[in-house]
């Protein structure tokens, strides 16, 4: 069996750091393995619609934002599928078949989708498309035959209904769909990065992101005034990890070689939590510290971006020949699916000879 990958973003707007390490940093590593046949990475447009329908300018105007993104942090064409959602129709299709494997009370116990809820405050009214939503997730992973899905631990409760979907739909029809693994980020810091204002999310409506295409002036800002540790008054005070985002920024971040580069007085990350945790260190000094960590692995990033601006209808080109290559993989699938429920009435000779047999007596 082929190994393949299916990812993707929803473009609600410019992605940022904790997308990186939350996800694309390794999506690049993955990449460059060789250890995949094949890797589609979606934007995920439709999706972004479910709960974005009365504002379809947005979504439209990010779709070219996510794309400079993908393409800054190193995903390169020639190795990855970048494509489109809603330009599969097939994708569509397959979530009306796999609408009938799911009872409305699965979707309703879904965490996910409870969270999501709340978070969008939709309670009474929520659209039956945002509802569905993990059944469109189903549909986008089994279309392409993914064996693994590179995900936050957030979304587990998803991949397992998609799990489900397939399981029930093999067991009735035929052994068609592939059920997927999950694959998590491999540091638990990169799980969930926090905002710069210490809130468990970082969102755009919150203004407490760092995007990967703000440029070196913003990214210090928002890093010295990251939140820390509020009882860490006074220099000399001890200070708390636990919480303190500048630290969980660093435990996603830095490197063994950084504290050579711009910290010589420390010779590991442990070292610099220990003394923070007795007193005697400032949080100006860390966060200083963090600021010349993101800005080095953000540099290079900026740099590609700047670049592919440059020629943005070649972006867009790249989006269409992806699309074009995933709607031939998805109708494959959609072919094979079609074919194990019996609907498949006009690539059926043995049905249309049966029934010409059936009626010529």
């Amino acid at each position: 069996m082929e190994k393949i990958i299916l990812t993707g973003d929803r473009p609600t707007g410019r992605l940022h750091v904790g997308h990186y390490v939350g996800s694309l940093r390794r999506r690049v590593e993955l990449q460059n393995s060789g250890e995949f046949d094949k890797i589609y990475i979606m934007i995920a447009d439709a999706q972004a619609l479910t709960d974005n329908f009365d504002n379809p300018e947005k979504v439209r105007q990010n779709i070219i934002e996510v794309a400079l993104d993908y393409l800054s942090v190193g995903l390169d064409p020639a190795k990855s599928n970048l494509f489109i959602q809603s330009q599969i129709p097939e994708l569509t299709e397959l979530t009306f078949f796999y609408a009938n494997l799911v009872t409305v009370s699965r979707l309703q116990r879904n965490p996910t989708v409870k969270n999501e809820i709340k978070l969008r405050d939709f309670e009474t009214s929520i659209p039956v498309g945002f509802f569905t939503y993990p059944i469109s997730q189903a549909a986008d992973i089994t279309a392409f035959k993914a064996t693994v899905v590179p995900v936050g631990e957030d979304q587990l409760p998803m991949i397992e209904q998609t799990r489900e979907i397939v399981r029930k739909f093999n067991s009735i029809y035929d052994e068609v769909l592939v059920e997927p693994e999950v694959l998590l980020p491999e540091n638990e810091a990169c799980m969930r990065l926090p905002g710069t204002d210490g809130k468990a999310k970082m969102s755009k409506s919150l203004g407490n992101c760092i995007y990967l295409s703000d440029d070196e002036k913003t990214v210090k800002q928002k890093v010295m005034s990251m939140y820390t540790d509020p009882t860490h008054i006074q220099i000399t005070d001890p200070g708390h990890i636990e919480g303190n985002t500048v630290f969980t920024y660093l435990d996603a971040f830095s490197k063994p070689g950084h504290f050579e580069e711009y910290l010589p007085e420390y010779a590991s990350l442990e070292e610099l939590k220990e003394h923070y945790q007795r007193g005697g260190l400032g949080d100006v000094k860390i966060k200083k510290f963090l600021n010349n960590v993101l800005q080095e692995e953000l540099n290079p990033i900026r740099a590609r971006r700047k670049e592919f601006e440059k020629d943005i209808p070649m972006v867009y080109d790249i989006l269409k020949k992806g699309s074009e290559a995933a709607r031939e993989a998805a109708a494959q699938t959609l072919s094979e699916v079609k074919s194990a429920m019996r609907i498949n009435y006009f690539d059926d000779a043995e049905l249309i000879k049966a029934q010409a047999e059936k009626y010529s007596n």
